[in-house]
């Protein structure tokens, strides 16, 4: 190998090295660029609901003595139902959305014979309390105005009204083709 092949083959390599590490540099800067960055600007992230929303005046419909088919006609059905457990029904809730605590709420009704024995359940909100919890982040405050004023509508110059073209009466036909081609 001649010493011009060497010497080139010897400055790529370098390049190469000094590019690679430059670029691993980078990586290690930039966790701290997106901490510094984290409160000025986050990601949307989507509310995620699962489970069986039961309220106040839900459980004040369900009573003991009811039956399975009418606690499910008030809840729905029930999110959890154990296969060595057939006489307790659980309702479970969570709500996790961007920039507020994390929601979950239990309710378990015990069945004894086929009706409600006695029902376990956390604090419930009423309807009107959970509707509140799922409002959308505000939107800006400088929405446009979306009604012209009058000053604003004598800018513009008035429809030309259009040309009433002439109506043809349109006549139904009087001869129909056959229904089936005819056989000879």
């Amino acid at each position: 190998m001649s010493d011009i092949h060497r010497s080139s083959l010897n400055l790529t390599l370098v390049v190469l090295a000094v590019a690679g590490v430059s670029g691993l540099s980078g990586c290690g800067s930039f966790d701290g660029a997106s901490t510094r960055i984290a409160g000025i600007v986050s990601p949307y992230k989507t509310d995620i609901v699962q489970g069986n929303v039961v309220t106040r005046e839900q459980m004040a419909l369900v009573k003991p003595g009811m039956q399975k088919a009418q606690v499910r006609d008030i809840l729905g059905t029930a999110l959890l139902v154990s296969v060595f457990h057939a006489d307790r029904w659980d309702y479970v809730f969570t709500l996790k959305q961007q920039g507020a605590p994390n929601q979950s709420r239990k309710v378990a009704i015990f069945f004894k014979g086929g009706v409600v024995e006695h029902i376990d359940a956390d604090a419930l909100p009423s309807e009107a309390e959970f509707v509140a919890t799922l409002k959308s982040p505000s939107l800006p405050s400088s929405t446009p105005v979306l009604e012209a004023s009058e000053e604003t509508l004598k800018k513009f110059p008035l429809p030309s009204k259009p040309a009433v073209a002439p109506t043809v009466p349109v006549t139904a036909p009087t001869d129909y083709p056959p229904l089936e081609a005819t056989r000879p």
